[in-house]
């Protein structure tokens, strides 16, 4: 029989490279929103993927980006404070997308970190957008990118998580880089995020739905309330949810509630159907669009929205 092995795999890129959409691939659930939306990601997500001979955790971060915002710095931060913290490497480069100064910085922030020899992994994303010609270029350019660099990677592998092309294949190539140890997370357990969270985070992909382009980074979600409805028997269940969405200016809130309340009924809809899914519950979802003037630059209402 192999050795178990258990351990950390933390993915890194720019935003919007398809890190989320891999995550909740190779856990085979959604435990992570997507978005076309660049900077979806906002907190570490952790997805757990179990098998006879491993248990490998997923971490997926913020995208790196150049922050012009406190909120962006701390997101930064995050990622950078993930990169110590793991066991296995992994930058998300796209497929069809020339590599550019993002992806070079980003890089350069891996190698830092790899000084600790933590082994590194090159994901080539989203080969379902690419020819087979892009693609080879695109593996050749990484590997090119990792040597000006100083790191040399120990897998390069190209992927598409909305097809399944070879993510089974990258589950082995993370695990085999995984130390010995035992399972770290109950089997059957597929993320550690608190419910309150999830379900903030499945309110807020269904904001971004359909939005202008100056919303998607005022958007944030706060679950106030998240309790069963009294009286209900246990054969008739109701969740009673209660949350927040917040925007920036009170031009964004009309935005977000649409005239006569039509768009955010839209949103609530769509985000409980996905909560329902998530919990396994009926539920009432009550939302409610405050305005918490510039809070990316504010670091009380950083702190007040969970940053």
């Amino acid at each position: 029989m192999t050795e178990h092995r258990s351990g950390f795999a933390c993915f890194v890129g720019r935003p919007n490279t398809g890190k989320s959409t891999l995550t909740n691939a190779l856990v085979g659930s959604k435990v992570a929103i997507t978005s076309d939306r660049p900077q979806t990601t906002r907190h570490t997500i952790r997805g757990i993927v179990s098998r006879p001979d491993a248990q490998l955790v997923i971490v997926d971060t913020p995208g790196f980006h150049r922050p012009r915002t406190l909120l962006g710095e701390r997101l930064n931060d995050l990622v950078r404070g993930t990169l110590a913290e793991v066991d296995v490497l992994g930058i998300c480069i796209p497929a069809d997308e020339k590599i550019g100064p993002g992806d070079r910085y980003i890089a350069g922030e891996l190698a830092k970190a790899k000084k600790k020899h933590t082994p590194a992994v090159a994901v080539v994303t989203k080969t379902d957008t690419a020819s087979k010609q892009q693609i080879a270029e695109q593996l050749l350019a990484v590997a090119t990118m990792g040597a000006d660099i100083g790191i040399e990677f120990a897998e390069i592998v190209p992927v598409s998580a909305v097809k399944g092309d070879q993510v089974e294949l990258l589950a082995d190539l993370l695990t085999a880089q995984l130390p010995p140890g035992p399972p770290l997370y109950p089997d059957g357990e597929l993320t550690d995020s608190p419910e309150e969270r999830m379900v903030a985070e499945l309110i807020r992909e269904a904001a971004l739905e359909g939005v202008r382009d100056e919303l998607p980074h005022s958007l944030a979600v706060v679950v106030e309330e998240m309790v069963p409805r009294e009286g209900r028997s246990e054969d008739n269940p109701l969740l009673d949810v209660r949350a927040d969405v917040y925007v920036e200016r009170d031009s964004q809130k009309g935005i977000v509630i649409g005239k006569g309340g039509a768009r955010l009924r839209e949103v609530g809809s769509t985000a409980r159907r996905h909560i329902e899914a998530l919990l396994g519950t009926p539920v009432f979802l009550d939302l409610h669009v405050r305005v918490a003037k510039d809070w990316q630059r504010d670091p009380k209402q950083l702190r007040k929205l969970g940053f």
